[in-house]
């Protein structure tokens, strides 16, 4: 079974939502863990545990275990294979982007069978051109895995490369979108490249109609955006597209059961 077609019957079985596990130094604190490897360890188990089973997609942050070294990046490695184990989805937000052989060794690395950082996606970016992706897009369709491509992004920065137009008007953005449709012309219910597109965007000033992928939108709860926002940007059918929340699920740990079910009652908020 593709990714597209795992990422709808988990939704469909657990409600379209997307946990982030990101531990963060001041999560580890307000959980009375130390900063290092160890504190790291039990942190990221602690979530699994919680969210194993229960979610749709969860969502670790590869950046706040590389932190750590190779001990963290040992940490990522079994929340992968606890996650897989569950039946979870993983979704390694790692961001990768370059060109060539150094793609296809990121691709290796997030996408291929028997890497122990291959969850079910990634996220990559595409701001070394689209084309670069090819290595990752190759991959992900040779394994079944999916790709999630950072397209119109909620940080401030973002905005003046992603809504910079071409010579024909169209936004960098749009050309993003329009390649992803592509990859997934045919497909269902859903194709494997997705997109990530901020909750808080606003204005989302491109067209997904034609995509037929699902739609990553990081920044519910915590970062401010809420289901009206979420609708102002995406519109009424919000089919295919995945709110991530993070430390708004995170902020009620260390118990399991309590982070559990604070991802449940944001689940049950979203009433899409």
């Amino acid at each position: 079974m593709r990714f597209g077609e795992r990422l709808a019957k988990a939704t469909a079985e657990h409600g379209p939502l997307c946990v982030g596990i990101d531990p963060h130094p001041g999560l580890l604190d307000a959980w009375g863990l130390p900063r290092d490897a160890r504190g790291l360890e039990r942190f990221a188990l602690t979530c699994v545990e919680a969210f194993g089973g229960h979610v749709a997609v969860v969502k670790p942050q590869s950046a706040f275990f590389e932190a750590y070294g190779s001990r963290g990046v040992a940490v990522l490695e079994r929340v992968v294979a606890d996650l897989r184990d569950s039946g979870t989805l993983v979704l390694v937000d790692a961001k990768r982007g370059d060109i060539g052989s150094t793609m296809a060794a990121y691709a290796a690395a997030y996408l291929t069978d028997g890497s122990p950082l291959a969850g079910d996606a990634v996220t990559v970016s595409p701001y070394l051109g689209f084309g670069s992706l090819d290595p990752a897009l190759e991959a992900a369709h040779a394994s079944g895995r999916g790709v999630f491509v950072l397209a119109l992004t909620s940080n401030p920065e973002g905005s003046s490369v992603q809504r910079a137009a071409d010579r024909d008007g169209r936004s960098v953005a749009q050309a993003i979108v329009d390649q992803s449709a592509r990859r997934n012309a045919g497909a269902d219910p859903l194709g494997d490249v997705g997109l990530v597109v901020g909750a808080t965007v606003g204005d989302l000033g491109i067209d997904l109609s034609d995509l037929h992928g699902p739609v990553l939108a990081p920044g519910f709860g915590a970062q401010g955006a809420t289901v009206a926002d979420l609708r102002a940007v995406f519109g009424r059918d919000l089919r295919g597209v995945l709110p991530a929340s993070s430390r708004d699920v995170l902020r009620h740990g260390p118990d399991s059961a309590s982070l559990r079910s604070a991802a449940a009652a944001v689940r049950d908020s979203l009433d899409l």
